[in-house]
């Protein structure tokens, strides 16, 4: 079987106060006519489908029509789940009727807490199983057993257990399986542009926790990568979505899922090309296909996975220098070039009048100014966090002390955490 894995589109984005819209647009064209080259069995999309719970019209319209033109003019099925950036019950909106077009969408969390699509081939039958974001306290509630009694969660790791144990008791015996999820594995790369899953950062997960299905497809990290394993990963964002992710090569990810089975001989065939490259001296990594993870079982499936890149409408740059520097660059560049989005980090020490204007002349889309060398106070304490890279919870713990004089209990940062985790929920809903 063959998919194609997508996520963080994060449709009506602002960056820095562009619409991106059209940018969106511009690459789901290009996503589209993949799906038609490919004609995968699914489409996998793991949530932030939207940027925001309520999202501006022009963005639904665009979901809208690449849904439709995916699903009912391709006739391709979609898998999509909602991510921490979407209003669950919005986007779950005429699921049911939806899914009998072949437009499966997992917003709350479904009964059961999983949202299992059968899907089969010669090699025979292989499950789906699609899990939206929610925290700990809905998983708690929905997973209440027929009495009532809520089960033990008390954290992101136990709640993903428990809709993992879910969707392997919901997969026929024999049968492949796939997970969709929208989660943070711990250890893997973060960027600016992504909203922590939990306000104390307490939302990681351990990849250990997806063992025993075929591939994990994964979404809100927005740099493509491995999480753990090799059939454990995130497709990544749609575009780049900050001036961290200059380095990301965006992409989408076309999975293929061989036979019950076939990772083991998969696994040794790895195993014994690495050996023979090794003898011969030449470089690891040639070899087309990608391991199905650790210590495949023996009914592991192959599977291989290829990360096709998209092209967008213009990049997303940063340029360094004094600000001479930078405009002589400009006017030596490219028109495609003039025409990205630019941040500029100007090396100038003294005061620069309307450098963002002159900056625009050459570089119409220029968007950001930084100063590196205004930035860093002499005499600043080595190893002090930047305001920035602090969470929400240390500021909090420091605005504690300054007004109490005395550090923030465990109990009391347990608390802070519980209240902001749901006004985060809300907000999110409304």
């Amino acid at each position: 079987m063959r998919f194609i894995h997508t996520a963080d589109w994060h449709l009506g984005r602002l960056f820095h106060t562009v619409h991106l819209t059209d940018d969106q647009a511009y690459v789901l064209d290009q996503f589209v006519d993949l799906v038609a080259e490919v004609r995968p069995t699914a489409v996998l999309v793991a949530g932030d489908v939207y940027d925001r719970g309520v999202p501006p019209p022009d963005a639904v319209a665009l979901l809208d029509d690449v849904l439709q033109r995916i699903v009912r003019g391709l006739k391709v099925p979609v898998v999509l789940i909602a991510g921490n950036h979407d209003s669950p019950a919005r986007l779950g909106f005429g699921s049911r009727l939806l899914a009998g077009e072949g437009l499966h969408i997992a917003g709350p969390l479904p009964p059961g807490g999983v949202l299992t699509v059968l899907l089969a081939d010669d090699d025979g039958p292989l499950a789906v199983h699609a899990v939206p974001y929610a925290d700990p306290a809905v998983v708690r509630d929905a997973l209440r057993s027929p009495d009532g009694e809520p089960p033990t969660i008390h954290g992101h790791e136990q709640a993903m257990q428990a809709l993992v144990a879910r969707a392997q008791a919901a997969t026929p015996d024999g049968a492949r399986s796939l997970f969709v999820a929208h989660a943070f594995v711990a250890g893997a790369t973060t960027s600016d542009s992504e909203r922590p899953l939990s306000v104390g950062g307490a939302g990681a997960v351990p990849a250990r926790v997806f063992d025993g299905f075929d591939y994990v497809a994964l979404g809100h990290l927005h740099r493509p990568q491995r999480a753990g394993a090799d059939a454990l990963r995130y497709a990544g964002s749609l575009l780049t979505y900050s001036f961290d992710e200059v380095d990301h090569h965006k992409s989408v990810s076309i999975v293929e899922i061989g036979a019950p089975g076939s990772g083991v001989l998969q696994a040794a065939a790895v195993a014994a090309g690495a050996a023979q490259r090794e003898g011969a001296g030449s470089a690891a990594g040639d070899d087309p296909f990608t391991v199905a993870g650790p210590a495949p079982s023996p009914a592991a499936a192959r599977v291989g996975v290829e990360q096709v890149e998209l092209s967008p409408r213009r990049r997303v740059r940063v340029v360094e220098g004094t600000l001479d520097d930078v405009l002589a660059a400009g006017r030596a560049a490219s028109a495609a070039e003039r025409d990205d989005y630019v941040c500029a980090r100007l090396l100038n020490k003294g005061v620069l009048l309307n450098a963002m204007g002159r900056l625009r002349e050459e570089y119409p889309n220029a968007l950001h100014l930084e100063f590196p060398a205004l930035q860093t106070p002499a005499g600043a304490p080595a190893g002090v966090p930047a305001a920035a890279d602090r969470s929400d919870a240390e500021h909090f713990a420091e605005f504690y002390r300054y007004v109490t004089n005395e550090p923030l209990s465990d109990a009391e940062r347990r608390a802070f955490i519980e209240v902001a985790d749901r006004l985060e929920r809300e907000r999110r809903d409304q």
